[in-house]
């Protein structure tokens, strides 16, 4: 995703990408941007520091980050010292000042790319006592029988089983299952949780699966020994 009010640039960054094999889309606005990258899921994005309205490149930045760890470049104008270490304090992984180059662009692209991919990656089937969450497959089984779950339901169960053994805060729970603006509507997860915990605890009262850490989030319990 490219995020950049410039049409020019966009286009050149675009024709560049595309030559190399990448799919692109983009936006100039920077809340657009947060919604897109909760929704889209972008590998990479690439964004520019000075954008129009309310948030510029280092609060997008932020406001990613408070969801999600997508490789970002920034990219700016800008060349003092100062500027760059904002962008990384926001949670910037690379830096690309213009004027640049498309061969420089395209290999910055390829090397985060790269190393994003070898980051630790969750395995496909979790498993927490007699519960087996199949996120390839969006199945999940209770002592070997599969259990029916809704779409969203599955969502949550999967964002929780996917980081096993550590804290989802209420906040990133909701932006990756219902997006950026519902980040404070807890509700809804008590609302889910209940309905998960009764269909997949021994005992929804005294849950042992999905456990509650109170006034912070949730947590999907590691199988023993994993």
């Amino acid at each position: 995703m490219v995020v950049d009010d410039e049409p020019k640039l966009v286009k050149l960054v675009r024709l560049n990408l595309e030559a190399s094999g990448y799919e692109v889309f983009s936006t100039g606005d920077g809340e657009e941007a947060v919604q897109l990258v909760a929704s889209q899921q972008p590998d990479l994005v690439i964004l520019d520091i000075l954008l129009p309205g309310k948030l510029d490149g280092y609060a997008v930045c932020q406001r990613i980050r408070e969801f999600s760890d997508v490789p970002v470049i920034m990219l700016t104008a800008r060349t003092r010292e100062a500027e760059k270490l904002r962008g990384f304090e926001a949670g910037a992984d690379d830096y690309l000042t213009k004027p640049f180059s498309a061969a420089e662009l395209v290999a910055r692209v390829r090397a985060l790319l790269k190393r994003a991919g070898r980051q630790e990656r969750s395995p496909a089937v979790i498993r927490s006592g007699p519960v087996e969450v199949d996120l390839s497959g969006h199945v999940v089984r209770v002592g070997g029988r599969r259990i029916d779950l809704t779409a969203t339901e599955f969502k949550v169960l999967a964002e929780l089983a996917a980081n096993a053994g550590k804290v989802v805060l209420h906040e990133q729970l909701l932006t990756r299952v219902w997006g950026p603006e519902y980040r404070d509507e807890v509700e809804y997860l008590r609302v889910y949780i209940a309905h998960l915990r009764r269909k997949i605890e021994a005992d929804p009262a005294n849950p042992r699966v999905i456990l509650t850490v109170p006034g912070v989030g949730y947590m999907f319990a590691r199988e023993e020994g994993a």
